[in-house]
């Protein structure tokens, strides 16, 4: 057999080393978002696992409330963070708009406690070392969350983000004032979370 032909027969075989192709997401989940109940699960799975468990409940707790994207949640720096006016200046990424959010006071009350915890750092979530997290240490610490909570399914950071606008819109509240908060500079990025929200039906039924 010649050397093209064997190429070939390398390329067609199971054994070639090709890998498999990655499932698509409806594969594996059945939707995108968490809810507000799953979200604590969540927050309570990462406090009582690993050694960093305050660290991680902040993080899952900072990135529902603010609706970050993994990117923006790791690069939080403390100078962001008004924890006297309570106050949270958010940079968006991808083309986003700023805003600043109020901080609640759960979320002042973790922040003032992760401050303590990882004192003199720039980044709000760091590791032992004292550099940021990365976008794979993020997102392990929320898949990991969501195994110990027995969500159901694979979890990721981006649910939590859309967590956050299905919550805001199925609360009632504006579709461009959901758009100003999660940053999207295109409206119909925000329009899905009101086409989601349960609250459009109601009334329908009158029993």
């Amino acid at each position: 057999m010649g050397d093209t032909a064997q190429i070939i027969k390398l390329r067609q075989s199971p054994f070639s080393g090709k890998l498999p192709k990655k499932p698509r997401n409806a594969d594996v989940r059945s939707r995108e978002y968490l809810t507000e109940a799953e979200v604590t699960r969540l927050k309570d799975a990462a406090k009582r696992t690993g050694r960093h468990g305050h660290r991680d409940a902040t993080l899952i707790l900072i990135a529902y409330r603010h609706g970050l994207r993994v990117s923006e949640l790791i690069a939080l720096r403390w100078e962001q963070v008004d924890l006297n006016q309570g106050l949270l200046h958010v940079r968006r990424l991808k083309g986003g708009l700023p805003s600043t959010h109020p901080l609640r006071g759960p979320e002042i009350r973790a922040l003032r406690r992760l401050k303590r915890d990882y004192p003199e750092t720039p980044y709000l979530f760091v590791t032992e070392r004292k550099g940021p997290l990365t976008d794979s240490a993020a997102r392990k610490i929320v898949a990991r969350a969501g195994r110990v909570a027995e969500i159901g399914f694979p979890v990721h950071p981006h649910m939590l983000r859309h967590g956050c606008g299905f919550k805001l819109a199925n609360d009632g509240h504006d579709t461009r004032a959901i758009q100003q908060y999660l940053g999207h500079g295109n409206i119909q990025h925000s329009v899905r979370y009101t086409e989601l929200a349960a609250g459009r039906f109601n009334g329908f039924w009158s029993d």
